[in-house]
């Protein structure tokens, strides 16, 4: 229980410390020392979940509960004062009128019904936990450490504006912070406690820049959150005062014993759909990409949206045919559906990234809504691999967005002439992403294997239609930057160091995911199954056995080896490019009618006419409220 302690209160020290350096190099000192620590603390939990289990810790000391409940109660006033008075401030008083209704209800609550419940046993860690803690520890410092190097070149290129970079530091480990209390609370106040305060994190950091759009992108995205955040409030007033438990832990055993636990269920999946940024809230995740680059990554892989999935996931064994079921399933298969489409019409490549992002987390929704072993596995390994391979993906579009001066992808010709090493770990990134053998398509396959058993049709065809488009985006985006041009000046000199050592790190975490991934099922996610589904206790039937993993494994090993034989010089002739028409010699040009001297010149097919992002919105945002209106419709009735 002290190493979950440890990783809540250091990011938070660290965050304190950092609001208080203004110098470079002090800065810089302390990001790397505090990232080192937290990722060893990360990997220190696991190591001893390993060898000790599944634990559930009970504070034993009256004293320390008493004033860590007081000290949440004081924050959440102060949250709610500071949410009501921006919402006043900048005219969106949808957001005061949320943080003056969910934060009343929850001291209400906390001060009556709350007080009579004992909480045996706030904290939890098993083995998702221990997965989510080592995304957050290794994958989350990463990005803070690549946040240095960026950091100064986004502060260059803003010049004369106030460094406010001592703030952007301090938002990001304190989301760290919240992000471990958040995966380690079984306490559903606990965890509605720091669910709030990465819903504020993410307000401050998307609206960083303090531009228009950055503000009304950043209070977009707080009202969908607070939205969500009243579905969790609503989900914790209804288990305090119709089951006596606050406790995840006690809500799953219920269930297992028969209660009916369909309203928790619907209430806590609705907030995680809105955290996740699933249709028809979306449009706040998009959103965020006014926002520095490392808070896209932060965001988008390893916290913000991962906080969505991990608690669906842990409701899964309460779903399946019902009616939380339902709503997470289609929601999140109409939100992969529609995402991957909005994605094809995308030149803008962290427009890419965010629509890729949702639509993946559509599928983890979808596999966690089938309410299967097989379909859990599914969401998990996905959760692993989209978290390092986005954030690496991320982070490689902000260097080259600094150093082109574009993040369009038409604006990426010759990349690996110009910046090679950039270009190769964002080949792997992307080939992460959508080629076989790697792990996020064999996860697909399992998903859809899953899906196709769970016997819904209309879900089996999202993800196969879903699964099919990603080809078109990510192989446009891979043949455009792998295309070599030759006389282009290399420029990746320029890059900080900061910035190669996060990025190689995460393409080095990228492989040994893929290579590994039959040790982790085995060894971490096969057993959290069998332990989250009663019913799978004589063993977790996957849709890839355990030796097919590794066949996928020495697959992947040979495709990374296989290039390296063709490193060194050639004897073989070169000759110039035939491009329809005479060759001036530098592959850049040639002679076209007239004797006109033309450029090469290479573009992408977008079809915005089919798949542009307003109409794809449209459908699935209209599609995701029927589903929910059918939902909580279904839901008034059976209660009334």
């Amino acid at each position: 229980m002290a190493v979950i302690f440890f990783l809540i209160l250091f990011p938070l020290a660290a965050a304190l410390i950092l609001l208080a350096v203004k110098n470079d190099t002090a800065r810089g000192v302390v990001v790397i020392a505090a990232s080192v620590v937290i990722g060893a603390a990360s990997v220190l939990l696991a190591v001893q979940h390993y060898f000790s289990g599944d634990a559930l810790y009970h504070i034993a000391d009256e004293f320390i509960n008493e004033i860590v409940e007081y000290a949440m109660t004081a924050i959440e006033v102060c949250l709610a004062v500071i949410v009501f008075a921006l919402g006043i401030k900048h005219k969106k008083y949808l957001a005061s009128a949320l943080a003056a209704v969910q934060t009343p209800l929850m001291l209400w609550f906390e001060r009556s019904t709350g007080r009579l419940i004992e909480v045996k046993n706030p904290l939890v860690v098993d083995n998702l936990t221990v997965i989510m803690t080592l995304i957050v520890g290794i994958v989350g410092t990463l990005i803070c450490v690549y946040a240095l190097g960026y950091m100064k070149d986004f502060q260059r290129h803003n010049h004369g504006a106030p460094d406010r970079r001592p703030w952007f530091f301090f938002l990001l480990f304190l989301f760290l912070a919240a992000m471990f209390g958040l995966v380690t609370s079984n306490n559903l106040v606990w965890m509605y406690f720091f669910w709030e305060i990465t819903t504020l994190c993410s307000f401050f950091l998307i609206g960083f820049t303090k531009t228009p759009e950055a503000v009304n992108n950043s209070f977009r995205a707080l009202i969908m959150n607070l939205l969500g955040g009243l579905g969790f409030a609503l989900a914790i007033m209804v288990a305090g005062n119709w089951y006596q438990t606050l406790e995840i832990s006690q809500l799953l055993a219920m269930a297992q014993q028969g209660i009916d636990m369909t309203v928790p269920v619907v209430l806590l999946s609705f907030a995680g759909i809105a955290k996740a940024a699933q249709m028809p809230f979306n449009s706040w995740l998009l959103g965020a990409m006014v926002a520095p680059t490392p808070t896209s990554a932060l965001l988008h892989s390893s916290t913000m949206v991962k906080a969505g999935v991990f608690l669906i996931v842990k409701l899964s064994p309460l779903m399946g045919w019902n009616l939380g079921g339902f709503m997470v399933m289609m929601v999140g298969g109409i939100t992969f559906l529609m995402a991957s489409f909005a994605a094809v019409s995308q030149s803008n490549a962290k427009r890419v990234l965010a629509y890729s992002t949702v639509a993946n987390l559509g599928l983890i929704v979808a596999c966690a809504g089938v309410g299967t072993p097989a379909a859990a596995w599914a969401a998990v390994m996905l959760i692993i691999f989209h978290a390092v391979t986005k954030s690496l993906l991320f982070l490689c579009v902000g260097t080259a967005e600094h150093n082109i001066g574009s993040r369009d992808i038409e604006d990426m010709d010759g990349l690996f002439d110009r910046m090679p090493r950039l270009a190769a770990l964002m080949t792997a990134g992307i080939s992460a992403m959508f080629l076989a053998p790697f792990g996020m398509l064999v996860s697909k396959w399992a998903a859809l294997q899953a899906v196709v058993v769970s016997g819904n049709l209309p879900l089996v065809l999202f993800v196969v239609f879903g699964s099919s488009v990603t080809l078109f985006y990510w192989g446009k985006w891979l043949g455009k930057m792998t295309a070599v041009m030759a006389g282009r000046e290399n420029i990746q000199r320029q890059v900080h160091a900061e910035e190669w050592t996060a990025l190689c790190a995460l393409t080095a975490l990228v492989v040994i995911a893929c290579l590994t991934f039959p040790i982790y099922s085995d060894k971490i996610v096969v057993p959290y199954l069998m332990t989250a589904f009663p019913n799978a206790r004589e063993g977790v039937a996957l849709a890839v056995s355990s030796d097919n993993m590794w066949i996928l494994v020495v697959m992947i090993a040979l495709i990374i080896l296989l290039p390296l034989m063709f490193f060194g010089k050639t004897k073989k002739k070169i000759v110039p490019i035939y491009m329809a028409g005479a060759g001036l010699g530098d592959d850049l040009s040639f002679t076209g009618a007239m004797q006109e001297k033309k450029e090469v010149s290479l573009r992408n097919w977008y079809m915005e006419g089919y798949f542009g992002e307003k109409k794809m919105n449209r459908i699935g945002v209209t599609a995701a409220c029927v589903v929910l209106a059918i939902t909580f419709s279904m839901l008034l009735g059976g209660m009334l």
